[in-house]
């Protein structure tokens, strides 16, 4: 089998971290691994497969000799150094949000849009976490009966927001203060219904980023869609309760075999046993888990569904790795 070089940017980080996690627990074909990280970072020491391996400094001339480049520092990182790895003939998949939107720049989750990733130019972006659970779910759906539009309600792990946001709620469920916190609120006992910036018409730019994201790779401007993104004192994983107005009728048994099916998806889905997806058993699991499937009986053709996945894993660098996975093997 082809080895590859192999940079992570931003890997010590808790993406980057899991990112060198999953390429080890998937026996990703690495040639040699060059863990990239800024001046804070660099000459700390990160194991991979039970072999030390120091963390170098973020440089352009570090790609020289790298085939694929796994972001995740921060849009501001991968706007400036994304470029200077494609000069160097490295393929970038970019976990940040720095290039999600720009036309020629693919956004891919591997269960939905494959065939997108041979399209690049150099970039692939990695979509925002709760955007990837949902289209994973949504995509059986869409293919047998289209979809007109989708609510949905985000309940999202602190661990979406970085290291920080464990920092902060570990240390107020321990009655500590910490010199700068993540979150404009308290966390611990609470839910703040505030995740990114706000923008000019009231919504977040995480709203913002899954209404965008899940049309660009849906490939359906014509899908309505709405979103209320909140954080929850949570490590583990993200969950949506997602109503869905399908565009034919459906049986509901239909629905979780479709589902059942579906690559990448778990049915959680027994209430006479009070069995449904949860943030604490997907936790360091890849799948998409479905549960709490009902008819909507207020819209014509609705549905509803409660979706849980891991945002670290299957939210950013399963999904990530998986892209390359898909790289590698071609058309």
């Amino acid at each position: 089998m082809k080895e590859y070089n192999v940079a992570v940017v931003g890997a010590t980080g808790l993406v980057g971290r899991k990112m060198l996690q999953i390429l080890e627990e998937r026996d990703f074909p690495v040639r040699e691994l060059l863990p990239l990280a800024s001046g804070r970072s660099a000459g700390k020491e990160i194991t991979f497969k039970n072999k030390p391996i120091k963390v170098e400094l973020l440089t352009p001339d570090a790609f020289r000799k790298i085939d694929i480049a796994l972001f995740s520092a921060g849009g501001s990182i991968s706007k400036k150094f994304a470029p200077e790895a494609v000069k160097r003939k490295t393929t970038v998949i970019d976990n940040s949000s720095a290039f999600r939107m720009e036309r020629k720049v693919p956004l891919v989750v591997p269960e939905v849009n494959r065939e997108k990733i041979f399209k690049h130019k150099g970039i692939i972006a990695n979509p925002n976490c709760s955007t990837i659970q949902l289209v994973v779910a949504l995509k059986p759906l869409y293919e047998r009966y289209g979809i007109k539009r989708v609510v949905v309600s985000t309940y999202q792990s602190v661990t979406g927001a970085g290291q920080g946001g464990v920092d902060q709620l570990e240390a107020e469920l321990k009655n500590q203060t910490l010199e700068e916190n993540t979150f404009p609120y308290q966390i611990a006992f609470n839910a703040i219904p505030h995740i990114d910036i706000f923008m000019d018409d009231g919504s977040t730019k995480e709203e913002w980023k899954m209404v965008n994201e899940i049309k660009k790779i849906m490939d359906d401007k014509k899908i309505e869609l709405t979103a209320t993104c909140v954080r929850i004192p949570v490590i583990g994983g993200h969950s949506e309760a997602v109503n869905v107005q399908l565009g034919k009728k459906f049986e509901l048994e239909d629905i979780r075999n479709l589902l059942h099916d579906a690559p990448g998806v778990t049915v959680i889905d027994d209430v006479e046993t009070n069995r449904y997806p949860l943030p604490i058993l997907a936790e360091d699991k890849d799948d998409v888990f479905v549960g709490r499937i009902r008819r909507d009986p207020s819209i014509k053709n609705g549905l509803n569904m409660w979706v849980v996945s891991d945002n670290l894993r299957k939210g950013a660098a399963t999904n990530t790795v998986q892209i390359a996975e898909e790289l590698i093997k071609g058309k």
